[in-house]
């Protein structure tokens, strides 16, 4: 018989849902706890924010996830951790008392790092959640709504995408066939000059991890969507309406989306665990937190010095189900697994229709539209829940087949304009008052 623990998982996203899911199947206790009441797939948030999906698409109910476990073996709270007691066992939460656990495992994922510079945490904007991404939706439809009304000779709505990463290739991509393929079909008034697309990278290649000819791939790719793209460009402050770069040029911009670097969520050094680069938290080869033996940390933030390992759903997810496995095995009495070892099971980003990159184990690459379809298989079958999936299927199928005309779904409040009516901006601020309401619970 195996001994029943009670296990308490920090955070719903792919390392803390194949904890659970492995414990709850051995007879374990699991109490999950989430600031959000559902879980975003994250790799998919740069498509809402372009209008390509709806969020319910990529977002699942945390409670249902734990309601479909058997005779109540798991729990979720939605609050946010505000610290740890582990002399107590105790982990302190904003809503509710204190959730007491035997092991604990953090899998709160991470956040932006915006390194210092000036005015980065002020004026750009992320796409790490599901109000962010929706926050992002408007400013852009905002802005091409606006430019309909603005004297030709002054219509100019620029993007800066800083950050060369699958997600920043990605989100210019995306941006950049908004541009192309959308702007003559449902703003035939407008003009693809008018929507400018920049994507600045601080190295001298995109998608660092890849193999040098995927990098040029995506360059190319890119370029010839129509993005301007800047390699070796580093920020040197954000303002509100303009960048400057390291090598004092300035450029004007209209939306700032940050896709570069990541660090530990805000409040994670109060914990009293140890921390290493970005503030992520340092484990051994057993996923264990350094120093503490009923706690464990898996995903992006976690950090193995001695083995550091890709910031991907695959580690976050292998990590998961082997601290599942540790815990499993400490509780029916077993030997515990081998040092955690990371399986490769290649790596994928899109660059936008048809156009993606995919390195395999071992060196091999695929590109175009057999890796594009790779991709789409691959993230549409990662949906949590059958009804994601299915819609998400669809409403890329659609997209596909409709093409031009499906570039942009976008549909989003059209926040009020700096120079708008007295009327346009009592209603536009109505209406961002009430979506902030309805979106309270996201932040």
């Amino acid at each position: 018989m195996a001994t029943s623990q009670r296990i308490v998982i920090v955070g719903g996203g792919f390392g803390g849902q194949h904890a659970k899911r492995r414990l709850v199947k051995a007879g374990q206790r699991v109490t999950l706890i989430d600031r959000h009441p559902y879980a975003t797939f994250q790799p998919l948030l740069y498509q809402v924010a372009t209008g390509g999906l709806n969020p319910g698409d990529i977002a699942y109910s945390l409670r249902r996830f734990a309601a479909a476990d058997p005779e109540g073996s798991s729990a979720f709270r939605r609050a946010t951790v505000t610290g740890l007691d582990l002399a107590a066992k105790t982990v302190q939460v904003s809503r509710g008392e204190p959730v007491a656990y035997d092991r604990l495992i953090l899998a709160q994922g991470v956040g932006p790092n915006f390194f210092g510079i000036p005015g980065a945490r002020e004026y750009a904007h992320t796409i790490y959640t599901r109000a962010e991404a929706l926050a992002v939706r408007d400013q852009i439809f905002s802005g091409l709504e606006q430019l309909t009304v603005t004297p030709a000779a002054q219509r100019r709505y620029t993007v800066l995408v800083v950050g060369g990463g699958a997600t920043g290739v990605e989100t210019a991509g995306t941006l950049a066939e908004l541009k192309s393929e959308a702007l003559p079909v449902i703003y035939p008034e407008l003009s693809t000059d008018n929507f400018r697309v920049v994507l600045a990278e601080l190295s001298g290649a995109l998608l660092g991890p890849f193999a040098p000819p995927l990098q040029r791939y995506a360059v190319r790719e890119l370029r010839k969507r129509g993005v301007d793209v800047r390699l070796n460009t580093a920020v040197k402050e954000v303002g509100p309406r303009s960048v400057e770069f390291s090598d004092g040029s300035v450029l004007d911009v209209d939306l700032v989306i940050w896709a570069s670097g990541v660090a530990a969520q805000p409040g994670v050094a109060e914990w009293g665990l140890p921390t290493g680069r970005g503030g992520r938290i340092l484990i051994d080869e057993h996923c264990r937190v350094r120093g503490f033996d009923d706690v464990y940390a898996v995903g992006d933030c976690a950090m193995n010095p001695d083995a550091p390992l890709p910031q991907l759903a695959q580690p976050a997810i292998q990590m998961g189900d082997y601290v599942a496995e540790v815990l499993v095995a400490q509780a029916e009495g077993k030997p515990a697994p081998g040092p955690f070892v990371y399986k490769d099971k290649g790596t994928m980003a899109t660059v936008g229709r048809n156009a993606a990159v995919v390195q395999f184990p071992g060196g091999r690459t695929v590109t175009g539209f057999l890796a594009w379809a790779l991709w789409v298989g691959v993230h549409m079958a990662s949906l949590l829940g059958g009804r994601n999936r299915i819609q998400a299927m669809i409403n890329t199928g659609y997209r596909y087949l409709a093409w031009p005309q499906s570039a942009t779904s976008i549909v989003g409040d059209a926040l009020p304009p700096p120079d708008g009516g007295a009327g346009e901006r009592d209603a536009g601020e109505r209406g961002a008052v009430a979506g902030g309401l309805g979106r309270a619970g996201d932040g």
